[in-house]
């Protein structure tokens, strides 16, 4: 299996960065849990914010805890890139996620220190584009996934990218449970990518609304449209009702520009197709529990089969 050498995980899991929702609260838990935990550097509003909630983690984490991540938005719209890398740098962060574009530089700088490059791809053509870059990862981000998710099968998305990619592969749409992870390892992903099920968590920084709309929604209820942000991406169709729009009658989709993507999603709220596996809202500590002896469970089964003898 081509994973980083990290200690403390439980189960080949990470929790997505998610736009508003993931801080240190989520992230700490995921990490002592045996879950990698990430966050948007956007998501604090200034580079010191977010380099006070790096110092945070950092002190919060337990000994033997799982690593850390960040996601940091490589595109010409993000006037922070330069400055939140610097703090990356300086802080070590074990892993960035790179998104909405792949840059060389930026891969250069976070594997100089020792750290890990993954980088979010919804089609083989991105997936080479990475590959080039030097990234490590590759996160396959499938049809149904939450955010700027893609269309493509998980089946024939990750059997592209394996084609022309040797490191690791994270499968990214709809995983709820433990045993979907299992799934998505036996499909022949490395890792598994979870973000509108931690969500559903007391620790996500989002409305209690926004989490029982979750609860309330099924696949039916997500639309994906670039019509809110400029990128095509996945939302709950009632938050863009509650806003005032006409989900069956949105207007044509503007150029991605941050400023607007953040306003927008603070209005209109984004989720996976995954929505109709989501009835709960526990701990972050008590889901990353359910997660790793769902996992355990469905190895063993799949071990068990009949038809693997």
């Amino acid at each position: 299996m081509p994973l980083p050498d990290w200690s403390g995980l439980r189960l080949p899991a990470i929790a997505a960065p998610m736009f508003l929702t993931s801080g240190p609260d989520l992230v700490v838990e995921a990490c002592n849990n045996g879950v990698v935990g990430t966050f948007p550097a956007l998501n604090q509003r200034t580079t010191d914010g977010f380099g006070a909630w790096l110092d945070e983690i950092e002190a919060r984490r337990a000994p033997g805890a799982a690593p850390y991540g960040v996601n940091l938005i490589v595109h010409r719209s993000n006037p922070r890139l330069a400055a939140d890398l610097e703090v990356v740098v300086r802080r070590r962060v074990p892993l960035v996620i790179t998104s909405l574009g792949a840059a060389r530089e930026v891969v250069a700088e976070v594997q100089g220190y020792g750290g890990v490059v993954f980088h979010d791809v919804i089609n083989r053509r991105h997936g080479e584009k990475a590959a080039a870059a030097g990234v490590d990862g590759l996160i396959a981000v499938a049809a149904g996934a939450g955010g700027h998710g893609g269309t493509i099968s998980p089946f024939a998305l990750l059997a592209e990218l394996r084609q022309v990619f040797a490191g690791t592969l994270v499968l990214s749409g709809a995983l709820n449970t433990g045993a979907q992870v299992a799934a998505a390892r036996l499909m022949g992903a490395d890792m598994g990518y979870l973000g509108t099920r931690f969500i559903a968590t007391r620790e996500a920084m989002v409305p209690e609304a926004q989490k029982q709309m979750i609860l309330a929604a099924r696949a039916r209820d997500i639309l994906y449209t670039p019509a809110i942000s400029g990128v095509a991406a996945n939302f709950l169709r009632p938050s863009i009702e509650a806003a005032g729009l006409d989900p069956d009658h949105l207007p044509p989709a503007g150029r991605m520009n941050l400023e607007k993507e953040a306003k927008a999603w603070s209005r209109v709220w984004s989720a996976g197709q995954g929505v109709g596996g989501i009835d709960d809202v526990p701990s972050v500590a008590e889901l990353c529990e359910r997660l790793a002896a769902e996992y355990r469970a469905a190895m063993q089964a799949a071990a068990g089969d009949p038809f693997a003898r």
